[in-house]
């Protein structure tokens, strides 16, 4: 397992436990192969693999600042995630114990990737998963920067240092099929350095296989449609679900800065893919609780089947 850094969680025995669960059984294969001779052939049909549901989301960092400050948000966060119960998030801005409280949040059964993009307990960009769904096969860091194995590096002007985080699952209703999900969040200062950001993004994406869906999820600081940034990923052999996705909720800017919601607003959180990937269904969670939303952005959330 090719590693930068150290998992944040338990990405070690339970995610064994959980590859050792899915493989069959080698006493028992041909006894159960047998026994399905004398099926109906109806029941020979091989099960559908329920939707992938993927969802991008920047948390806002954990602060005391009221009226939104973590502790006021943290039920609200909980309350969405339990809802809509996706089972891989690609998260933006989480520091370590803000995500620690996530996951203490979420069920038993979700763990997560991540580490801090600088020196001490500095923002992630950590992708939490569903155990029962999904199991780590290879994870690994790098960073936006001339000096991507550089922890903290920050050397095209940015307003801070930024990352992505990548990790090859193994889909364990889907007999073990793997993919990749990238997950970052890039600058919001520079303009500049978003755009040597996405063309080291795109360079690392043709290092990987391309016989497996990627996932690139993130809060890209740059309006879908509207900028190089976006240009020069879908150049990349990339493709925006939210405009492939065969049905649509209403579509809201994704930042709204705890101001009220702007209908048919920009978007700068996408989840992009390879073609292969198909969206069934990508809306934006509008969800909050006496007016109170998790975040100041809005999460993006898509039913994905990965062809």
């Amino acid at each position: 397992m090719t590693r930068s850094g150290r998992p944040t969680r338990r990405a070690g025995l339970r995610t064994v436990l959980a590859a050792v669960a899915a493989a069959p059984l080698i006493g028992t294969a041909g006894a159960s192969a047998a026994r399905q001779e004398s099926l109906p052939r109806e029941l020979l049909r091989p099960v559908p693999v329920p939707s992938l549901e993927v969802m991008t989301f920047n948390l806002r960092f954990a602060s005391a600042r009221r009226p939104h400050s973590w502790s006021v948000r943290r039920p609200v966060m909980r309350a969405l995630l339990q809802r809509a119960a996706p089972h891989v998030i690609g998260t933006q801005e989480g520091r370590p114990k803000q995500l620690r409280d996530i996951a203490a949040d979420l069920a038993p059964h979700y763990d997560w990737i991540g580490t801090s993009r600088g020196v001490g307990a500095d923002e992630a960009v950590a992708v939490f998963y569903d155990r029962r769904r999904l199991a780590p096969a290879e994870y690994e860091h790098f960073w936006l920067s001339d000096t991507p194995g550089v922890r903290g590096s920050n050397t095209w002007g940015g307003g801070h240092p930024r990352m992505v985080t990548w990790v090859r699952f193994r889909d364990l209703l889907d007999s073990g099929r793997q993919f990749c999900v990238l997950n970052t969040h890039l600058d919001n200062a520079s303009q500049y350095a978003r755009e040597r950001s996405a063309a080291l993004i795109a360079a690392r994406i043709s290092r990987f296989d391309p016989s497996l869906p990627l996932l690139l999820t993130g809060d890209f600081n740059t309006l879908a449609h509207a900028n190089p940034v976006y240009d020069r990923l879908l150049a990349a052999g990339l493709v925006d679900t939210w405009d492939t996705a065969r049905t649509r909720g209403d579509a809201y800017a994704t930042y709204h800065g705890y101001k009220p919601l702007t209908p048919n607003g920009g978007r700068i959180d996408w989840i992009l893919a390879t073609p292969g990937v198909r969206a069934q269904r990508e809306w934006t969670d509008t969800f909050s609780v006496d007016g109170q939303y998790p975040s100041d952005h809005l999460p993006v959330q898509a039913s994905l089947t990965l062809g």
